[in-house]
């Protein structure tokens, strides 16, 4: 590659990461850490973290934070680690299927997985009118699950919602170990319990803790869920409801600020975990592990495990289909009455239409810009030979341990008035650039995986050849080297558009005015209204579980490696 076009791509892509991914998140640790001192000077002050620190209801909030995330994540793992190792040891019938099936908790958000779980662990909810159906419960006292259970319903949601990023990472790590190893071992009388703790869990845990990280992070700092369980005593949601007195109150910046530091903190530990292990520089296997036929009962057991899993795992998705085609449905299993009028409601909604318009705008032209970064940072990773090359491609991960409401919040903070980046706030308070910068932002490392994943797999003597007979880096790029990597980039470029459709973080806290609202800020608005809002938010998410489950479908074929595009 042409060093001084590599210098140019970097230079670019540095500065565009310096100014929208670096500058908020700085904005928002400098905004906790300035004090004030008498003469009106700024200086250096720990007291805002101290007062948060001490105040015992956001101690209360940072600590079920960090319970709900280490706990989701310790859910996650308990369901994900079998999945990947019956996966990639035994045949069972119907495995391919159920491979793609198990993945079906990522085509819905989570906080809109919580109105299908509210249904149906009600008090007058449907595992309610089961239990007294079988007689189990009495009908005069009926148990509510989430008033009791709150906290451990937002864990099961997420842990339901983010085990396939720990499946994906730990069935991949699984695929690459060295059978030899193994079969050493169990020549040697090793039995299998002790195999898997003294061989295979230390040779996979790299992937257990790249996948263990993005889970922790996303559940530490889930925004939606907690809104939708009305618990309000979670870090997330005290910054959320602190937005509106930013100008007044510095403590928001504080708290912020805090899960800024844990984040980063959780994601250096599971890189230097990653890259300090002795077996992260083993050489590649020469050979892979043989797929054991195994007896009908237990070729079965597998088969029901899955389905077991997929089953539990898609219920929030049942409730909310139930929930969008309900008539009337209270105290009973399923709905009484069936109807499709929630749907033909909701496309006369003045939210609907409009937000499912802004949503593929901002993510249409976010994807563009993901992708247009996506493919020189990774041009410059794969191809040239700079030295701080590994620093841009860090650098480019580092999105993925930025918690999307500390960016939001930084975005927010920039975008007032008199603020460096306000020029990005449209005509009428349009939030567009803000959305399409932050989307692009967010969704730029799975487009860089995927971009590196294709070159490093292109063979680079056609490049070569191409400009040895005289052809211009941009035409060698549009007809050599694109074409080798279309169905990668599709496949980044596909899930980058259908997280950015669904973002929860950015929608919620930069889309102030209805008529600028993406889907999820709809949904969250009509789940607040009377009357219907429920059921019509619930038919906003089905289409949006549709959408959803078609462009991840569409990503994993296209995709090659499983796991690559949420690998840290």
């Amino acid at each position: 590659m042409n060093r001084r076009i590599a210098i140019f791509l970097t230079a670019i892509t540095s500065l565009l990461l310096a100014v929208f991914f670096l500058f908020p998140a700085w904005t928002v640790l400098k905004q906790a850490f300035a004090g004030q001192r008498a003469d009106g000077s700024a200086c250096f002050t720990l007291e805002y973290l101290c007062m948060v620190l001490r105040n015992p209801i956001y101690q209360e909030g940072l600590i079920n934070a960090l319970m709900l995330g280490v706990a989701s994540t310790l859910a996650s793992l308990l369901i994900a680690m079998p999945l990947a190792l019956v996966s990639q040891r035994f045949e069972y019938p119907a495995k391919r299927v159920l491979g793609v099936l198990v993945l079906a908790p990522l085509i819905l958000p989570p906080f809109v997985g919580a109105v299908g779980l509210k249904q149906i662990l009600g008090g007058n909810g449907a595992l309610n009118a089961l239990l007294i159906r079988l007689g189990v419960m009495d009908a005069q006292l009926p148990y509510d699950w989430l008033a009791h259970g709150r906290f451990a319903g937002m864990i099961v949601l997420n842990a339901l919602h983010l085990y396939p990023i720990l499946y994906l990472n730990i069935a991949a790590a699984l695929a690459n170990l060295d059978p030899a190893l193994e079969q050493a071992a169990h020549n040697l009388g090793c039995p299998p319990w002790k195999r898997f703790w003294r061989i295979t869990l230390p040779l996979a845990m790299p992937g257990v803790f790249a996948g263990a990280a993005i889970v922790f992070i996303w559940a530490f700092t889930e925004l939606g869920v907690p809104l939708v369980f009305d618990f309000s005593r979670v870090a997330a949601v005290q910054i959320f409801d602190g937005i509106k007195g930013l100008d007044k109150n510095p403590l928001p910046y504080a708290l912020t600020a805090i899960l800024l530091l844990i984040a980063m903190t959780v994601f250096g530990l599971s890189k230097w975990a990653v890259g300090g292990t002795r077996h992260g520089a083993a050489p590649r296997p020469q050979g892979r592990s043989a797929v054991r036929r195994i007896g009908r009962w237990q070729a079965a057991s597998c088969t029901a495990w899955f389905v077991g899993v997929s089953v539990l795992a898609v219920l929030p998705h049942l409730g909310v289909v139930l929930l969008s085609v309900a008539g009337r449905w209270y105290g009973t299993i399923l709905p009484e009455q069936l109807t499709f009028h929630h749907y033909l409601e909701a496309l006369g909604n003045g939210l609907v239409v409009p937000s499912i318009h802004n949503s593929l705008l901002y993510a249409g032209c976010a994807t563009l810009l993901a992708l247009a970064c996506g493919l020189a940072v990774a041009w410059v990773v794969v191809r040239s030979d700079l030295r701080c090359r590994a620093w841009l491609d860090a650098l480019v991960m580092l999105p993925l341990a930025v918690p999307g409401l500390v960016m939001a919040f930084g975005y927010l903070t920039l975008s007032q008035e008199g603020k460096a980046l306000h020029w990005l706030v449209g005509a009428g308070g349009s939030p567009f650039l803000l959305l399409v910068i932050a989307y692009a932002i967010r969704r730029l490392p799975y487009v860089v995986r995927a971009a590196v994943a294709g070159l490093q797999q292109s063979n680079p003597a056609l490049e070569e050849a191409a400009r040895t007979l005289g052809a211009s880096p941009l035409r060698v790029l549009r007809r050599i080297a694109l074409p080798l990597i279309a169905g990668n980039l599709a496949a980044g470029g596909i899930l980058a558009f259908a997280f950015a459709m669904l973002e929860v973080s950015d929608s919620l806290i930069l889309a102030q005015q209805a008529q600028h609202f993406p889907i999820t800020k709809a949904l969250y608005s009509l789940l607040g209204s009377l009357g219907n809002g429920t059921e019509l938010a619930a038919a906003l998410g089905v289409w949006s579980m549709a959408f959803l489950a078609t462009a991840i479908l569409a990503a994993g074929v296209l995709g090659g490696k499983r796991g690559g595009l949420f690998k840290l």
